[in-house]
C-alpha cells in the first residue's frame, strides 16, 4: 500500500511536523513536508503546473492509495500552507481516495474547526474522508525527544488502522471495476 502523509505546517519545529514524521517513520508512509517544499502561492495560472514542486506534489498524491492530511489549527482552520498545496490539487488526484485527518491544537479550542475545514475541502475534491479523525493537544508530545507520548501513539494507531481498512476496501473496489 502506498500511503502519503502531508505535513501541513510551515513551521520546522511545529508539533504537526513531529506527528507527521512519527507517522511516516513508524508506518513507513511517504511524507510531503510543506515546511521543506518550495510550493508557490497558488494563482491558478497554467505556468505553475510546469514547476517541479507542483508536478511532484500532484504525482505523489495521485499515486497514493490513501492520504493523511495533518495541520495545525490556525484561527479555527487549517494552515495556509496546507490550503495552498491543496489548491493545486483536485479530483484527478483525490477522487474516492481514503483520507485521514489529523489536527494539532494549541490554543485550547480543540482543533475541531481545523478538522471540519479540512473535511470540507476534501469533499470539494471528491475525497473519501474516513469517519475517524484525531486532534492532538500540546500535552500529547514529548518536546524534548521530539516525539509523541504513549497515549497519543495509541490514538495515532487507531486512526491508521481505520485508514488502512478503508484503503484495503478502496483497492479491492478498484480491482473489481
Amino acid at each position: 500500500m502506498n500511503i502519503l502523509i502531508i505535513n501541513g505546517t510551515p513551521r520546522k519545529a511545529g508539533r504537526t511536523r513531529i506527528a507527521s514524521k512519527y507517522i511516516a517513520d513508524k508506518y513507513q508512509f511517504h511524507l510531503i513536508d510543506l515546511c521543506e517544499q518550495s510550493i508557490p502561492l497558488y494563482t491558478g495560472e497554467d505556468v505553475q503546473n510546469k514547476e517541479s514542486a507542483i508536478i511532484n506534489l500532484k504525482e505523489m498524491v495521485k499515486n497514493a492509495d490513501a492520504i493523511i492530511l495533518a495541520s495545525p489549527e490556525y484561527h479555527s482552520g487549517m494552515s495556509g500552507a496546507l490550503k495552498n498545496a491543496l489548491d493545486f490539487l483536485g479530483s484527478e488526484q483525490f477522487s474516492h481516495k481514503p483520507v485521514g485527518l489529523l489536527a494539532c491544537a494549541g490554543g485550547g479550542k480543540g482543533g475541531v474547526n481545523c478538522l471540519n475545514n479540512m473535511r470540507t475541502v476534501a469533499r470539494g475534491v471528491y475525497a473519501n474522508v474516513i469517519p475517524k479523525q484525531l486532534v492532538l493537544d500540546p500535552d500529547s508530545f514529548d518536546n524534548e525527544r521530539q516525539t509523541l507520548l504513549p497515549e497519543a501513539a495509541i490514538k495515532i494507531d487507531d486512526l491508521i488502522q481505520e485508514l488502512l481498512l478503508y484503503t484495503k476496501i478502496s483497492i479491492e473496489l478498484k480491482k473489481n471495476t
